[in-house]
């Protein structure tokens, strides 16, 4: 037998199209009922229950009790990261499932990629971030400089609670829609937050779509700026 990690069996897992679409569903950052992930999955309640049994079984993902429902959930963090980069692999090699509709604009612009911003303004903000000095970049690595701390501050930001977090701070992740990168770890987190306190943007009920509002649109593009 075989020592080492045993990624065939994670790669059977994820690989069952019913279960990578109920992982995609969770990739929203929400905890769904089994009825909305069977929906995702466009298979069966019972079905789903079995598929939703041997994923938490492979540790991708968790349950909680609320009262009579359970819902479920990505594991951590760590699975999040998985996907992303398995979507990214598999957008960069040409493997796209492709369902035109009007929700592939708006998923394209701006959705939610686990807990952080992807999509063009996703892209756009690292872009920015980056160019003003903000951000340095070496390879794929990414370190948010002095500069780039005191401006995140002023506009309320906690970048000191962010670094006293075990999470990376910055982290690039690959887009599947703009073959770049885009920002992951907490900081992309609490941007993402921000929006969303500020009452910028919120979250589409059926996909995976973050909707700006004009005048949000207006003061993101006026924060992160492109150099022509």
């Amino acid at each position: 037998m075989k020592e080492g990690p045993n990624i065939a069996q994670i790669g059977a897992l994820i690989g069952d199209p019913a279960r990578a679409n109920m992982l995609s569903a969770l990739m929203a950052g929400k905890a769904l009922t089994a009825t909305e992930l069977a929906e995702a999955g466009g298979i069966t309640l019972q079905t789903a229950s079995g598929h939703l049994s041997k994923l938490e079984a492979g540790g991708l993902i968790g349950q909680r009790k609320q009262g009579r429902h359970r819902y479920f959930a990505l594991a951590d963090e760590a699975v999040g990261k998985l996907l992303e980069g398995i979507m990214g692999f598999a957008a960069s090699r040409g493997h796209l499932r492709h369902q035109p509709g009007p929700k592939e604009p708006a998923l394209r612009k701006a959705r939610i990629c686990y807990d952080h911003l992807a999509g063009d303004y996703g892209v756009r903000m690292l872009d920015s971030l980056i160019s003003a000095g903000a951000i340095s970049t070496s390879g794929e690595k990414l370190e948010l400089t002095g500069d780039g701390e005191a401006h995140l501050k002023s506009i309320g930001i906690d970048v000191t609670g962010l670094k006293s977090s075990r999470r990376p701070l910055c982290r690039s992740c690959l887009d599947w829609s703009e073959r770049r990168a885009h920002l992951a770890g907490s900081l992309g987190k609490a941007l993402l937050s921000n929006f969303f306190e500020r009452g910028w943007a919120r979250r589409s009920q059926n996909s995976r779509s973050i909707l700006f509002t004009s005048e949000g649109e207006r003061q993101f593009l006026l924060l992160f700026p492109l150099e022509a």
